[in-house]
């Protein structure tokens, strides 16, 4: 049985994350629509598959990283939020040199395109989201616009789920810069985790023997029942050995 460990600080969970959904939407529709209607030799094919691609991949990459620095979490959701607004350009180039119009926010095709997951809530009796379905039928909800014919309405829908994607990154920032500030990163928490191991040690006096193998004890902090938060010794064996001494 492997023993079980509890990180300092939590990482991964970004497949729930709204800003990770809609980013891979914006990803797959980019994919799909470079594929259908642009030059597969154009350098611009390459350079906006590769900033959805890195919008997407670094929200991620980031919300692993949370675990062990809350700098390196910070900063690739920065470059995440970059891709994105490079992206956006090319999307708005695309129609700019075909003398093509965005629509405007408030607009009834934008309100639309904005509008699913509002609707989507309203239909549905049960409370689920658009976080609780899969990608594909994520995709379904938005299929009409981004598989459309008309290669204007899939880049201004795409236009419109990149400003959704850069407002919840840019309060998805927010609330990392201000998490930092308060509690600290990552380098600092493990020292005081370390200084309070430390005194616990010290306050417990020398480890004693491990009265069924004999093995010097280490200081451990139960996790769950109604002793959680408590100290003992256990055995460093475990769990080959249960030896434990209370304090």
């Amino acid at each position: 049985m492997a023993k079980e460990f509890k990180r300092i600080r939590p990482s991964g969970g970004y497949r729930s994350m709204c800003s990770f959904q809609t980013a891979t939407l914006i990803y797959d529709a980019t994919y799909w629509f470079c594929e259908k209607f642009l030059d597969s030799r154009s350098r611009t094919v390459d350079q906006m598959i590769q900033a959805a691609r890195s919008g997407r991949q670094n929200i991620a990459e980031g919300s692993r990283a949370a675990a062990s620095s809350s700098q390196t979490e910070l900063r690739l959701t920065n470059v995440a939020r970059a891709s994105l607004e490079e992206l956006l350009l090319d999307y708005e180039d695309f129609l700019r040199h075909r003398r093509l119009v965005l629509w405007a926010p408030d607009s009834p095709e934008a309100q639309q395109v904005r509008g699913v997951p509002r609707n989507f809530r309203n239909d549905r009796s049960d409370q689920s989201d658009l976080t609780d379905l899969t990608d594909q039928e994520r995709w379904a909800l938005y299929a009409p616009w981004l598989e459309n014919d008309d290669p204007a309405i899939r880049a201004k829908a795409v236009i419109c789920l990149i400003h959704q994607a850069n407002y919840l990154l840019d309060r998805q920032i927010a609330v990392l810069e201000q998490q930092f500030v308060e509690g600290g990163g990552y380098s600092e928490n493990l020292a005081v985790q370390r200084l309070q191991h430390r005194k616990a040690q010290k306050d417990a006096g020398p480890a004693p023997g491990c009265p069924d193998c004999g093995s010097t004890m280490v200081l451990r902090t139960a996790r769950k029942g109604e002793k959680a938060g408590r100290r003992f010794w256990g055995c460093p064996e475990y769990p080959e050995c249960k030896g434990v001494v209370n304090l």
